[in-house]
């Protein structure tokens, strides 16, 4: 067995133990594929993530993300977790503020304000209009009325998200899914828009139909606010900066900040390491 330094982050929250956790481990070139995927099954957690050698000149470090089932090419929370890990163990980037992460969809930087961290959003490799019987399929898997429906597009950034934005904040809330799992749609996730009174600008949640069991609900998910927040901010429904909430049906506290500059769309959020130490492989 090796052991190597390994990370357990907490990512959007808005106090310790209110966000999305994350396991990061570092130094992890050597272990196969199948020996992460086991690893990450067995941490329970949304994502784990494996921080290697980079290969690309303005890479810091290689991640390979990993969720229960399946590795993905980008996570949002993950990758926040996975810069504040490096930085935690002492990692220092090419270009002060910045760290750049090479992954499955390229080099993503990631801004650096103290403990907040913010990723610059990488394009979608899918977008525009849902079929309609995509849209059926994405209803039936939530148990909702396709009536409440305002608005559906793809925003898929690499896990393969639709976006359904609702009347308003009450109906993403009473969201119940019951569903039976609907072959070729994996991640669905649904949003509305807060008054101005609001405790945020924007309410959302995600569900992930990835595996043989339940509908899983993700806590707080960067991927999607950030392929969500270019539909919408494309579309004319919202204007930067502005700030979501995520994860009130599970006791999390999610806070993400969304903001543009360039062209480009950063998703931003608090970090926190909650556990150090190391992890035999």
């Amino acid at each position: 067995m090796t052991p190597r330094p390994f990370r357990q982050v907490d990512v959007f929250g808005t106090d310790p133990y209110t966000g999305n956790p994350v396991a990061v481990v570092l130094g992890a070139d050597g272990l196969t594929t199948q020996e992460m995927a086991r690893i990450s099954a067995w941490t329970n957690l949304s994502e784990c993530t494996f921080v290697l050698d980079p290969t690309e000149p303005g890479a810091d470090y290689r991640v390979r993300i990993f969720s229960l089932t399946n590795e993905l090419p980008f996570a949002g929370h993950p990758t926040l977790g996975t810069a504040r890990a490096w930085l935690d163990a002492r990692g220092v980037s090419q270009t002060p503020g910045t760290v750049v992460q090479e992954c499955g969809a390229g080099l993503v930087p990631v801004r650096v304000d103290g403990d907040n961290l913010a990723f610059a959003a990488p394009p979608r490799i899918r977008s525009g209009p849902v079929a309609t019987e995509e849209l059926a399929a994405a209803c039936a898997l939530l148990n909702i009325d396709p009536s409440t429906v305002v608005d559906a597009a793809w925003a898929d950034n690499g896990p393969g998200w639709i976006a359904l934005w609702l009347g308003n904040v009450d109906e993403v809330l009473a969201v119940s899914p019951d569903g039976a799992p609907q072959p070729g749609l994996r991640m669905v996730g649904i949003a509305a828009r807060h008054d101005a009174a609001g405790p945020a600008d924007v309410e959302v949640r995600t569900f992930f139909n990835d595996t043989d069991g339940p509908l899983r609900e993700d806590p707080i998910t960067g991927s999607f606010n950030a392929s969500l927040a270019q539909w919408l901010l494309e579309s004319d429904r919202l204007c930067a900066p502005y700030t979501a909430r995520q994860g009130t049906m599970l006791g999390r506290a999610g806070h993400v900040t969304i903001t543009a500059e360039g062209g480009d769309v950063w998703v931003g959020g608090w970090t926190h390491v909650a556990i150090t130490g190391e992890i035999d492989t």
